[in-house]
C-alpha cells in the first residue's frame, strides 16, 4: 500500500551479511531450526529442540540458566563459540533475501533485511498490540550480550503492480536454485535465496520507501530495537532491526488466537466467578469440535472456551452493565467489542482479579497445549477466536493498539535461517 504523506519517508529495507549455519557442520539445516522464541512451550519445547541437534538456535534465543544474566552470558559464550567453530559465518556479500514458506496449500513470500526503525508516532511501521515490559528487558538483555537479531519479526504491507518492484524481484530470484533449503517437523518447506544484484537491491529499496507496514509478529522484539537504538547513538548498526516483509495482497497471513492458561485459577472457581455476569454452557469435545462451536459464537459476540477440568464451557453474552463499567470509554468502539477487550477488562482484572504476570498468566499459540498445561497445572485455559486481519490493520492506521497477545499471524519465519550481527 503506498500511503499519502510518507514518500521518502517510508520503509528503509537495506542488505546486510547475513549470518547462517555452514550445512556440513550441522546434522541438518531443519534439526538447528526453531519455532520463534515466544511460540516455544518452555521448558518442554525447549528440552525438544535442544535434543535435535547440539547447535539449535534454540541455545541462543532461549538460553537455560538460573538468572537473566547467566542466561544472556550463556548464550553470548555460545555464540562466540558457534562463529570460532564456524559453525555460523557471514555471507561475503550484503544481501536482501527472499524467504519462502511452502507446504501443500499454503504458500508465502516475502523479503527479510535490515529495516530502519520508526517509531510509531512516524506513521510507518504500525504496530497494533501493547506489550510487557519485563519480555523488553529479557529480550534487550539477550540482544546486547549476543549483538545480534537472532529471528526477524514478521511485517505485512500491500504492495501494488505484481509485475514491478519488490514483487517483480521477489518472484524472479525465488525462479532460481535457492542458497539453502530444508524442510521442517510441521511439514513446510523453507527455502532462502539471496538478492545482491544492484538493480534489483534498487529496485527493492524504491518501491518500498513509499510503503507503511504493520507488525504481524513480534511486538516486543521492535519495541527491544527500539529500546537498544536509545542506547546507542546514531549513526549504529543499532539503528536497523532485522525484518521479514510480506505483501499481503499477495500472500494474505493466516491470523490465529494466542489463548491464555490461568496458573493459579481452578477451572471450577473461573466458571463460578461468573455468577450472571456471563451465560455459561457445557460444549461437547473432543477439542476440535469444541472450537468448531467457539467460532460459531464468536459471529454472534464475544466468546470464550474455558476448560481444564476435562470438559468444555462456552462462555458467552457479557452483561452490558459489567462492560460498560470495566471496558475503557476513550477507545474506538471495534476496539471495546474485542474478545482480548472484554476478557481483560471484564473477567481478569474485574471478576477473576489476576495480575497480568508471568507466574499468574501464560500465552500459547497452541489450543491442545494450553489445555494440556491447564490440565497438568490444575488451572483453566482460556481459548479465543482469532481476530479478522482487517479488524487489526483498521485499529493499527488509527493509532490504537489491541490488548497484549491478541493475535498471531503466520505461518511465522523459521528462527536459525538467517542471522544478523551488529558487530
Amino acid at each position: 500500500m503506498t500511503t499519502p504523506g510518507i514518500a521518502d519517508r517510508g520503509l528503509r529495507l537495506i542488505p546486510f551479511h547475513g549470518l547462517r549455519y555452514d550445512p556440513e557442520r550441522v546434522g541438518s539445516l531443519a534439526a538447528v531450526t526453531s519455532p520463534p522464541y515466544d511460540v516455544v512451550v518452555r521448558p518442554d519445547g525447549v528440552d525438544y529442540l535442544e535434543s535435535a541437534d547440539p547447535h539449535n538456535i534454540v541455545r541462543l534465543i532461549l538460553p537455560q540458566a538460573d538468572t537473566p544474566a547467566a542466561r544472556n552470558e550463556q548464550a553470548a559464550r555460545t555464540m562466540r563459540h558457534w562463529l570460532a567453530e564456524g559453525v555460523l559465518s557471514a555471507d561475503p556479500e550484503p544481501a536482501l533475501y527472499v524467504y519462502e514458506q511452502r507446504k501443500p496449500g499454503v504458500l508465502q513470500r516475502g523479503v527479510i533485511g535490515a529495516l530502519a526503525l520508526t517509531t510509531a508516532e512516524d506513521g510507518i511501521v504500525l504496530p497494533h498490540e501493547d506489550v510487557m515490559p519485563h519480555v523488553v528487558t529479557d529480550r534487550a538483555g539477550l540482544m546486547r550480550a549476543t549483538s545480534a537479531n537472532l529471528e526477524p519479526l514478521l511485517l505485512t504491507y500491500r504492495g501494488d503492480d505484481p509485475a514491478t518492484g519488490a514483487a517483480a524481484v521477489i518472484e524472479r530470484t525465488a525462479r532460481r536454485e535457492p542458497l539453502l533449503s530444508t524442510v521442517t517437523e510441521d511439514g513446510f518447506r523453507h527455502s532462502l535465496w539471496a538478492i545482491t544484484d544492484p538493480a534489483d537491491l534498487a529496485a527493492v529499496t524504491a518501491d518500498l520507501g513509499h510503503r507503511q507496514a504493520l507488525i504481524a509478529d513480534g511486538h516486543h522484539r521492535w519495541a527491544t530495537y527500539l529500546r537498544l537504538q536509545q542506547e546507542h547513538p546514531s549513526p549504529t548498526p543499532w539503528d536497523f532491526g532485522l525484518v521479514l516483509l510480506v505483501d499481503t495482497v499477495r500472500y494474505p497471513l493466516q491470523v490465529r488466537a494466542i489463548h491464555r492458561m490461568l496458573r493459579r485459577l481452578p477451572t471450577s472457581q473461573a466458571l463460578a466467578s461468573l455468577g450472571g455476569s456471563f451465560r455459561v454452557r457445557p460444549v461437547e469435545g473432543p477439542l476440535p469440535l469444541a472450537l468448531e462451536v467457539l467460532a460459531d459464537a464468536s459471529e454472534r459476540g464475544n466468546a470464550f472456551l474455558l476448560t481444564g477440568d476435562g470438559t468444555f464451557h462456552l462462555v458467552t453474552d457479557p452483561d452490558p452493565a459489567l462492560v460498560e463499567r470495566t471496558v475503557r470509554h476513550d477507545r474506538p468502539e471495534a476496539w471495546r467489542r474485542l474478545d482480548a477487550t472484554v476478557l481483560h477488562a471484564a473477567l481478569l482484572d474485574t471478576l477473576w482479579q489476576i495480575p497480568d504476570e508471568p507466574e499468574h498468566i501464560s500465552y500459547i499459540h497452541d489450543a491442545a497445549a494450553t489445555v494440556e498445561m491447564a490440565e497438568r497445572h490444575g488451572g483453566t485455559a482460556v481459548l479465543l477466536h482469532p481476530v479478522r486481519e482487517d479488524v487489526v490493520r483498521d485499529l493499527a492506521r488509527q493509532g490504537v493498539t489491541m490488548p497484549r497477545k491478541s493475535t498471531s499471524f503466520g505461518p511465522k519465519p523459521a528462527t536459525g535461517l538467517v542471522l544478523r550481527s551488529l558487530d
